[in-house]
């Protein structure tokens, strides 16, 4: 039988202590970090309900009127647009959403309705906070990095956000959602609704990410590409928009706090004789970088910013 496209894994033997079902699973995720950077997981302690609740909810937010949305538009000082927002008129992305950063955050502007939205926010950002500590564990013994060290690392947990996203229907001559990119952070977490349309490059391809319910999708990003001087790779992804339907979506972003300095660490770089491969930087520069491509698009596909702006080139 061949390989599924997208491998899937069960993570309930990192909570049950089973060393042989550990050891199979991080196999797995070794080889799709080491060749793609993404994979998709059960068992990953996020309640299946839990999971429809918030995109039957957000389903409802987003049929609102845009007077109602824009009810919970963002503050101006969130360093991320934190609340309802759509893409800039010039933006070849063709979705709206609803940004939050963890429950308590001073930033957060949850909508009043539907009346139940803002607790089930809460409650999906918690568990995914907790699934992504659990994934960070995971990838931190199979790039065979002293115990917690990624944990340790990346302690502050007051960067992290999700959103909510609400993709509009195709076109006849467009169906672009979200243009083929990697993402910046550490570790991204998805779940979508029955409509697809997530793909992710492998091999020069475009393989489609078939959603199966209760599953999230994995995918590894810019800091571990860096960290691991490319052992692992961040996944480059995009999202199809379907025709004749809406696709909604969760996105959760297992963050950098902003003022952490960024480059290969010597476990892959001298400790074993390897040059590093990128320049050290710190994360919030990246970042702004990252935003202006969104504020500013480039003209050309060439001049939008990347991890590849840091690459040392020999």
């Amino acid at each position: 039988m061949a390989e599924p496209l997208i491998p899937t894994v069960d993570l309930s033997p990192f909570t049950k202590n089973d060393e042989d079902g550990k050891k199979k699973a991080m196999e797995v995720i070794t080889k799709a970090c080491s060749e793609y950077g993404f994979f998709q997981i059960v068992n990953h302690g996020v309640p299946i309900n839990l999971l429809q609740r918030a995109l039957d909810l957000s389903k409802v937010f987003f049929e609102y009127p845009s007077d109602e949305k824009l009810k919970s538009s963002p503050a101006s000082n969130a360093p991320l647009p934190a609340g309802y927002n759509t893409q800039p008129q010039q933006s070849p992305d063709k979705n709206e959403y609803l940004l939050m950063f963890p429950p308590g955050s001073t930033f957060n502007v949850f909508p009043q309705n539907p009346p139940d939205f803002k607790r089930v926010l809460e409650d999906v950002f918690s568990k995914l906070t907790e699934t992504g500590l659990l994934v960070e564990t995971i990838v931190n013994q199979c790039l065979d990095l002293p115990p917690n060290f990624l944990k340790e690392y990346n302690h502050d947990r007051s960067w992290d956000f999700m959103v909510a996203l609400r993709y509009f229907p195709a076109t006849e001559s467009e169906n672009n959602g979200l243009t083929e990119h990697e993402d910046s952070n550490c570790i991204s977490l998805v779940f979508q609704d029955e409509a697809g349309g997530l793909e992710v490059s492998k091999d020069g391809e475009w393989i489609p990410v078939i959603p199966a319910k209760g599953t999230l999708v994995v995918n590894i990003s810019d800091v571990i590409q860096v960290l691991s001087n490319n052992k692992f790779k961040s996944a480059t992804h995009r999202v199809v928009r379907p025709k004749g339907r809406s696709r909604y979506s969760f996105a959760f972003f297992y963050n950098l706090q902003g003022d952490k300095w960024v480059e290969p660490l010597p476990h892959f770089t001298k400790d074993i004789g390897e040059s590093p491969k990128y320049r050290g930087f710190q994360y919030s520069e990246y970042l702004q970088l990252r935003l202006r491509n969104k504020t500013h698009p480039p003209t050309t596909p060439e001049d939008e910013i990347r991890i590849t702006h840091y690459n040392i080139t020999s």
